[in-house]
Formats: C-alpha cells, sequence, structure tokens
C-alpha cells in the first residue's frame, strides 16, 4: 500500500494532518487509520478511533463490492474533527436498500456509514467516478 503524510499549515496557524493511500481491501484501510491516527496529538477518543475504523471498512468494503476499486483513501485530522474521502471510479452514488437478513445482499453498509458520521456528501470526480466525504467528530 503506497502511503504519505502530508503537515500543512492554514492561514489561522492550525496544524491539519493528512494521510493518503490506495487500499486493495478492508483491511488495508483499517491500517491505515490505526497508523493516521496514531500520528495524531492529541489523540482521538477511543470510540472516535473505533468509529473511524467501522466507517473506513464500511466505505472501502462498499467501493470494492460495488465497484471493484478504490481510487484513494484520504484522511484529514484538525482541532475539531476527522474527515474521511474515499474515492472510486464508478459515477454511481450509494443507494438505500433493504438489508438482507440472510446476509446474502446486504444493505447494512451505507445506513452504517451515515449513523457514523456527523455529515456525509457524495460528489463526482474529474475523473468521472465519486467521492464519498465522511465527517466524525473528533
Amino acid at each position: 500500500m503506497d502511503d504519505r503524510i502530508l503537515m500543512t499549515f492554514p492561514p489561522d496557524g492550525e496544524t491539519r494532518t493528512d494521510f493518503v493511500c490506495r487500499p486493495e481491501k478492508a483491511a488495508d484501510a483499517r491500517e491505515a487509520v490505526s497508523a493516521f491516527v496514531a500520528r495524531l496529538h492529541p489523540a482521538p477518543a477511543s470510540h472516535t478511533i473505533q468509529d473511524l475504523l467501522l466507517l473506513v471498512s464500511e466505505l472501502v468494503t462498499n467501493a470494492v463490492r460495488h465497484v471493484g476499486a478504490v481510487t484513494s483513501l484520504w484522511l484529514t485530522a484538525d482541532r475539531g474533527s476527522v474527515q474521511v474521502r474515499v474515492t472510486d471510479p464508478s459515477p454511481a452514488h450509494p443507494r438505500d436498500r433493504m438489508p438482507d437478513l440472510t446476509g446474502l445482499t446486504g444493505g447494512f453498509g451505507w445506513p452504517m456509514v451515515q449513523r457514523l458520521a456527523q455529515e456525509v456528501r457524495v460528489r463526482e470526480t474529474a475523473a468521472g467516478g465519486k467521492a464519498i466525504l465522511a465527517t466524525v467528530p473528533r
């Protein structure tokens, strides 16, 4: 997995930390989240870390399952929140569907993402795919 840490200094003087990678599976994404939060100071609360791990797992799993690939995973943190951006090559937006209690077709991931995040947005990318942006309070 190719990843990098970027430090930026916005005009207000607040440090923001960014982490970019291209996970091939949910386990790679969870590893990226763990490495990212380990570098944050102060560290997010443990429940926030658990929410981030689950949120990123669901977004990456859905992209791999329904589209076949993740283009990028971008994690950004500032003083008040952690933002997650997962991009994939499909322009199709996630949709709510009836959860399948037999476990065959799913339907649980997207509602879970919406519950875990404070805000969720879906945007088209210049490359013709989509980016899902989710914000979790720090």
